[in-house]
């Protein structure tokens, strides 16, 4: 289980983050609600060791405590950042982007049968494994950063806005491997500006607003509050 207790992150003067708790089991999603600026990015990139958490946070997965580990070391524990953008090496194929994910001394024993587990979720990149990641569609690049990250075999992992400029269809297609990656017992994480098909394939979610969490329930409940429905699934 990934325990998030009282995490704080600050740039400069600015407080980005203010006594977040949160908690994702393996095998559960738990997507983030909030507006543009509301925190979320900056909470997975203070998991992933992108930005550095106050002193008195703790960021802990499965009994090993996290906060302060560089980046490399995080990964090693078992969590693996998805970053709005993708991050892929464009002039890298597909299967060399996928290979570097499984750098991880976790994952090299692995590393063909996770290979072959990213391909079962993403048949179409089968295909496309000698391809440069550049020339790819964007839906296609997300399934490769996504693969990138499954490949370190994390037991968590951290996904930000992975439908971001996709279109209807492989943003449908994206969810459905979003929900299988769950069966496989890995938990996610997702910060999601698409509300209606991240609550419905959720089992939890928060609400975060200034840097603060206002609200948690389960994702069915979420869906049936009216302030929810109103802030962000427009009814």
């Amino acid at each position: 289980m990934l325990e998030i207790k009282n995490l704080s992150v600050s740039y400069g003067k600015h407080a980005a983050l203010r006594g977040v708790d949160v908690s994702v089991k393996r095998g559960e999603i738990v997507v983030m609600l909030g507006a543009n600026g509301a925190g979320k990015s900056s909470l997975l990139k203070a998991c992933a060791g992108l930005v550095t958490a106050h002193d008195d946070t703790s960021i802990n997965l499965s009994g090993n405590e996290l906060t302060d580990l560089p980046a490399h070391k995080i990964v090693e524990a078992g969590l693996a950042l998805v970053p709005e953008g993708r991050g892929i090496f464009g002039e890298l194929t597909v299967r060399e982007n996928l290979v570097l994910g499984a750098f991880a001394k976790r994952a090299r024993a692995a590393e063909k049968q996770n290979l072959e587990r990213v391909i079962d979720l993403f048949p179409k990149l089968a295909e496309r494994l000698d391809q440069a990641a550049r020339t790819m569609s964007g839906g296609e690049q997300q399934m490769v950063a996504i693969g990138r990250a499954l490949m370190s075999n994390p037991d968590i992992l951290l996904l930000d806005e992975p439908s971001l400029g996709l279109s209807p269809i492989m943003t449908g297609d994206l969810f459905k491997a979003l929900a299988a990656i769950r069966k496989t017992g890995v938990g996610v994480l997702l910060v999601e500006q698409n509300a209606h098909q991240s609550l419905a394939i959720s089992d939890r979610g928060y609400l975060i607003e200034n840097g603060a969490i206002t609200g948690q329930d389960t994702a069915k409940a979420l869906q049936s509050d009216p302030a929810v429905q109103k802030a962000f699934l427009g009814l």
